[in-house]
């Protein structure tokens, strides 16, 4: 066993790497140095000797200093094997369901759960915890209405896991709805107009009826329930009257 409170320049080395394998973030040399019980200027020396090497020797990966951190990066020049290979192993764990939410999410983040449903026309709960689970999406805030309902986005490792280098990349909507009914559909469903929309439906569906039966709709709808209410319900007087003549 490596005895860490006497580590050698090579050895340093080999540590820093196996500790890179298993960092999913960029690490600063200071939280390597931490750990080891090293000066961290030793800890940057060799990882910046590691990088070096790495780039000499033109690796399948690199070993770049980014936000701060020190991280394990795949080779720019294998970058579309890499993106096809993730590609076809990431969408083998993917239901089709999952692959909707996520795509409901990616093109209208920040969305709640209720958006998502309003899209897919299904509850999405299940779905939206396996993404969360798979490091897709994540809890990006809060409604600022009085719901107060979770609002999800996508993750750094859902642009990794579909190679994409920022969200602008995503293919354009209108590859998927070509139409601007479909279009208008799912930015209705997203915004809550769809409700006052189906109720104006739902109106000028009312409306055509009362035409097919006639002008006279309302009219005879209307003496039809006056005619009913008078002999279902007779005045005082009335009643009085009819007593009276009974005896």
């Amino acid at each position: 066993m490596l005895d860490l409170d006497h580590i050698d320049g090579e050895s340093l080395k080999s540590v820093l790497e196996s500790l890179l394998l298993v960092s999913s973030d960029a690490v600063p040399a200071t939280d390597f140095a931490k750990v080891l019980g090293v000066a961290p200027g030793e800890v940057a020396a060799a990882l910046a000797d590691l990088s070096a090497e790495y780039e000499s020797a033109n690796r399948g990966f690199q070993l770049r200093e980014v936000a701060g951190g020190w991280r394990l990066f795949t080779h720019p020049a294998n970058h579309e094997a890499v993106e096809k290979y993730v590609l076809s192993w990431d969408t083998r764990h993917l239901s089709q369901a999952a692959l909707e939410a996520l795509a409901v999410i990616a093109y209208h983040q920040p969305v709640t759960r209720e958006g998502v449903r309003a899209v897919r026309g299904v509850n999405s709960d299940g779905v939206i915890a396996s993404l969360r689970d798979k490091g897709l999406v994540r809890e990006v805030g809060h409604e600022g209405d009085r719901s107060r309902a979770i609002l999800y986005g996508t993750t750094q490792r859902f642009l990794e896991t579909f190679g994409l280098k920022s969200l602008r990349e995503l293919p354009p909507l209108e590859d998927f709805a070509p139409d601007e009914e479909s279009k208008r559909f799912i930015r209705e469903r997203l915004s809550g107009s769809a409700i006052s929309s189906t109720l104006e439906e739902a109106s000028a569906d009312i409306d055509d009826e009362r035409e097919l039966l006639g002008e006279g709709y309302d009219d005879d709808s209307s003496d039809s329930d006056d005619a009913d209410a008078s002999e279902g319900i007779a005045s005082p007087e009335a009643q009085a009257a009819s007593e009276g003549g009974g005896e």
